[in-house]
């Protein structure tokens, strides 16, 4: 048993290869990527942080730097194991005992390092441990403001391991991979999703809508004002989200290779050309281009170019993000129409763009791009790909829909969720940390302490 874990962890992450060596390049570059994963939660929070009011940036950074403990412990004792562990059947989740605790994925004195593919295989586990934070994370922005911070955590555990365990073992675990037998979507659909646009963008957006429902609107909500409180800092985490987003894309070939280099290439194209086509449809609609919608524009379409960055040329990667950033700027101001409450957009940015990336594989993915082996309906290939497409985005799009509702009504009867209405008008920071981001009273008296200066 150990003899045939040890081969299939060492086979090639894109072909079914004979094992392979330890690769030194690839794993400083997977190195560097993960660390640049998991540096996208605290750009992420700081990215939310400067969207909400004064009075509860503390609580929403918390929520978002409280995605890492909570993932990691959890992925440590079992969800590495169940996401990359032998399938179990039907292609739903892997065997949360194979791994559990890590086991038989460090190196000792008389083993050799276990790989997966050319990499150690901890460096693949604290890489996609950062996909699972980050994703956890997501969900936040959706019912800022009003949902206390106790309920959060045992909400973000809950979620990852009904939710986000098994989504990612369907997407991101191919036979051969880390186990001879992996996911139902990746292997028997064949649905095409590089970096997650169904496991965390798909997965967050949805999962987002659905608690935000569970938890009711903002008191306020859409008659008083709630603009963001630091537009330097929005900018400021999407620059981190950016920056991050290239290990999150390019690193997800775990080689320093043509398939990385075009990943990264895609992701810069398709979060500039996003960020342009926001500022354009604003600018028609509203009059001014405004910071706040540079910062969402680019992260729309990095989210879009997430599932299709090593498919698509770069003329590809123009279309993605120029269709993502009109079409999130667009569904931003659907909650007005529709009446959910989504504080910080989850939805009309995560989800909207997370499906425009996952379809669009089906419409532009090329055989001439770095990993791609089949060709959109653009470049002659049919509509084959596109419903492969489909189904996994609806079938993830249904399922974190449904657990996280059942999840959210759970919890809303057992614990509660919701902060009291004086806790709510005070803020958030005070009355679930008993902090504030901006001691006014302090600043105002250093300016007097010395009478004489």
């Amino acid at each position: 048993m150990e003899n045939s874990r040890r081969t299939s962890a060492q086979r090639s992450p894109h072909l079914n290869n004979p094992p392979l060596s330890l690769n030194g390049a690839d794993t400083a570059w997977v190195l560097a990527s993960a660390a640049l994963v998991v540096l996208m939660t605290p750009g992420l929070a700081f990215f939310y942080g400067g969207m909400v009011r004064a009075k509860n940036v503390l609580n929403m950074m918390m929520m978002c730097f409280a995605a890492i403990p909570v993932v990691w412990v959890l992925w440590m004792a079992f969800g590495y194991s169940a996401g990359f562990g032998e399938d179990l059947g039907w292609g739903l989740l892997g065997d949360p005992a194979q791994f559990a605790g890590l086991r038989g994925l460090f190196a000792s004195q008389n083993d050799p390092v276990p790989l997966v593919g050319t990499i150690p295989a901890l460096v693949f586990v604290v890489f996609q441990a950062g996909f699972a934070m980050v994703t956890v994370a997501l969900i936040a922005g959706a019912v800022a403001d009003r949902m206390r911070f106790a309920p959060w955590i045992v909400f973000a555990a809950l979620w990852s391991v009904l939710v986000y365990f098994p989504v990612a073992h369907w997407v991101f675990s191919p036979d051969g991979l880390t186990a001879a037998h992996g996911g139902w979507i990746v292997n028997k659909l064949k649905a095409l999703d590089f970096a997650g646009g169904t496991a965390v963008e798909i997965n967050s957006g949805v999962s987002g809508l659905a608690l935000a429902l569970v938890l009711g609107k903002r008191r306020g909500w859409p008659k008083d004002p709630m603009r963001p409180h630091n537009l330097p800092a929005v900018m400021i985490g999407a620059g981190l989200l950016w920056f991050g987003w290239f290990g999150f894309n390019a690193g997800s070939s775990l080689k320093a290779d043509g398939v990385a280099a075009l990943a990264f290439a895609n992701t810069l194209a398709a979060g500039a050309v996003s960020l342009a086509s926001w500022l354009v449809v604003e600018r028609i609609r509203h009059g001014k281009p405004t910071s706040f919608g540079a910062a969402s524009g680019a992260v729309a379409g990095l989210v879009a170019i997430t599932p299709s960055c090593a498919y698509v040329t770069p003329v590809g990667a123009l279309a993605i993000g120029a269709v993502a950033g009109v079409a999130s700027s667009i569904a931003i101001e659907w909650k007005y129409s529709l009446g959910y409450d989504d504080s910080l957009d989850v939805v009309g940015v995560h989800l909207v763009s997370g499906l425009v990336g996952t379809l669009m594989i089906g419409l532009v993915a090329s055989k001439s791009a770095g990993a791609s082996q089949v060709d959109g309906l653009f470049y002659g290939g049919g509509f084959d790909q596109l419903w492969r497409q489909g189904v996994a985005a609806l079938s993830v799009l249904c399922y974190a829909l449904v657990v996280t509702a059942l999840i959210g009504l759970a919890l809303k009867a057992v614990i509660g969720l919701r902060a009291h209405p004086h806790g709510e008008a005070e803020g958030l920071d005070e009355t679930e940390h008993a902090e504030s981001a901006y001691d006014f009273a302090t600043a105002r008296g250093s300016r007097v302490s010395n009478p004489d200066s």
